[in-house]
């Protein structure tokens, strides 16, 4: 796992680039955090094949448990992918949800990622 740092309007962001998942459980999520935040970031980047599977089939929960630690501790997060591919209505909705918030961001690029974490 590598930790790119980017810094958007002063905002201090890191991106996780891995080619394994990083993310298989909310406790996953929580280290990963304690991990960012420990390091003086301030928002985070993370990419869809980082995630579990399971992430995205939301009768599983774990969508849920790990973005709720994102908001409890007030993590501002993107996950880069191509969310094309979930025909699932619960998940879009979900997905269309937390993008209404800017907290929790689905965005396709990076480029993105960092526009909606920099403001």
């Amino acid at each position: 796992m590598e930790i790119i740092a980017h810094s958007v309007n002063e905002i201090k962001i890191a991106e996780i680039v891995s080619a394994d998942i990083i993310i298989r459980s909310a406790q996953d999520g929580l280290d990963l955090l304690g991990n960012i935040y420990y390091q003086g970031f301030d928002k985070l980047i993370i990419y869809e094949k980082n995630l579990t599977p399971e992430f995205f089939d939301l009768k599983t929960k774990i969508a849920g448990d790990i973005l709720q630690k994102f908001s409890n501790y007030r993590m501002s997060l993107a996950i880069v992918g191509d969310f094309e591919k979930y025909q699932s209505k619960s998940i879009r909705d979900f997905i269309f949800e937390s993008n209404k918030t800017k907290h929790i961001n689905f965005t396709e690029t990076l480029e993105n990622a960092l526009e909606r974490l920099g403001n």
